[in-house]
């Protein structure tokens, strides 16, 4: 009937149920190979873990994930602690992991090899190193104030070399938040930019212990660091990251302080030893120039300075009568040279055609002056004989025979009796006008 079948989710509900309440399920070890694993930053993290034979599904919450101290990796061979369950949705079971180591390898070393590689391949441990000042003036220290480190890094100082600052950064050296403390007091000593050396340490432990040494802000913190650092962390044995990037590492806190500054007795001693090497090479080198001012002094160039300029004086007036003589020779050749091409030029002057061209042109000046002289008279001739014409057929001319002409008042010439208008006319003599009133007009009766 209808109501004996199961819905899906009904079927899967009870699976479920089954599995969350088994008592070995609730709480399952496993171990396994990481497979289908892709880092989701800051997020659930989802993979699976197989062996020859079977796979299985496994997630991982943020939670639990931010917990771990190294980075999953595809291959990696792990041991998981989880629980159980089946996600309905799909209907699969998978396992829910709530921690993680690696198999054979504890977490911490297997963080401590991935940073490590990780710093290596960026070159962070092959930089230039910076070097420790010879003589500092003020120390800093990064480490716990209630630790043995700074009591045996005052005493050190102290003995040997007490005119060196010693000023404490203090910090947490164990624990999740000590890293981020021992980041704040580096960054705050080279803030402060009046320190010549930094040493940053803490004493021995277990690898827990030590582990905020081994964080990664740490490492790039020292890195980052102006002022050189010294690393002294742990034991001998103990090699952290922070002595792998530190400029100096030293195996205790104590090596630490005789790094930083020298013994002060073996300074004065070294100082005196060196002042009297000074004075005794100084001594060496003025007796040395005494012997080589007296050699200098009985040489012939002190003795008998003539000589050595009388080889000279004779080789230059060897290379003076050898100049003259050459010179003689270059000039009598030229001069030769000179004379055939004088006569050459000769040959070829242009003088005779010059004289012969000058002579035609003046010859051609005469005729052309000649020609201007005739031709200006003949001009001439004939405009005196214009203007003689001209003047014969000049009303001037008739008038000084004593002829002339009249017009009226409006200056129009009068030819005729019929032409006169006015009362007035005016009659034109050669010499003058005269001004005449029309009384009457006799006009010519014709026959």
């Amino acid at each position: 009937m209808a109501n004996d079948y199961l819905t899906v989710s009904a079927l899967t509900k009870y699976i479920k149920r089954k599995f969350d309440v088994d008592p070995y399920l609730t709480k399952v070890y496993l171990t396994g190979e990481i497979s289908n694993f892709r880092l989701r930053p800051n997020a659930h993290q989802y993979f699976s873990l197989k062996d020859d034979n079977a796979k299985i599904s496994a997630i991982m919450f943020k939670s639990a994930f931010n917990r771990i101290k190294f980075t999953p990796e595809e291959g990696m061979k792990v041991l998981v602690v989880g629980h159980i369950s089946v996600y309905e949705p799909s209907g699969s079971y998978q396992i829910y992991v709530e921690q993680m180591e690696p198999d054979g390898v504890g977490q911490l070393y297997q963080a401590y090899e991935q940073l490590k590689k990780k710093l290596s391949e960026e070159g962070l441990f092959n930089l230039p190193k910076k070097p420790l000042k010879q003589f500092p003036k003020r120390i800093a220290v990064v480490t716990s104030p209630s630790g043995a480190v700074i009591r045996d890094i005052i005493t050190t100082v102290r003995r040997r070399y007490p005119i060196a600052q010693i000023v404490l950064f203090p910090a947490l050296v164990q624990g999740t938040e000590a890293s981020a403390d021992i980041v704040r007091q580096i960054e705050q000593v080279n803030q402060n930019g009046s320190f010549d050396t930094l040493i940053v340490g803490r004493g021995g432990g277990s690898i827990e212990d030590l582990w905020p040494f081994n964080e990664e802000n740490v490492a790039r913190a020292i890195v980052a660091s102006k002022i050189p650092v010294i690393s002294s962390v742990g034991h001998e044995t103990d090699t952290t990251i922070a002595d792998l990037v530190a400029d100096v590492r030293a195996a205790t806190p104590t090596a630490a302080a005789e790094l930083a500054v020298p013994r002060l007795d073996q300074v004065l001693v070294d100082l005196k030893t060196t002042q009297n090497r000074i004075i005794n090479a100084a001594y060496q080198v003025i007796q040395e120039d005494k012997l080589r001012l007296k050699r200098l002094q009985q040489s012939t160039v002190f003795t008998s300075p003539q000589r050595i300029y009388e080889t000279f004086s004779q080789r230059l007036d060897l290379l003076t009568q050898r100049l003259y003589n050459q010179s003689d020779k270059i000039t009598g050749k030229r001069k030769e040279r000179f004379n055939d091409l004088k006569m050459r030029l000769r040959l070829v002057a242009p003088t005779y055609t010059i004289k012969e061209q000058q002579q035609k042109l003046t010859t051609l000046q005469g005729r052309l002056d000649r020609a201007t002289v005739q031709n200006l008279k003949s001009v001439k001739q004939h405009y005196q004989m214009l203007v003689g014409s001209l003047d014969h057929l000049s009303p001037l001319k008739i008038l000084s025979r004593g002829y002339t002409y009249t017009t009226d008042e409006q200056g129009k010439f009068v030819k005729r009796v019929a032409d006169i208008e006015s009362k007035t006319i005016d009659v034109h003599f050669s010499d003058g006008t005269v001004n005449a009133s029309v009384n009457k007009i006799n006009p010519k009766k014709e026959k």
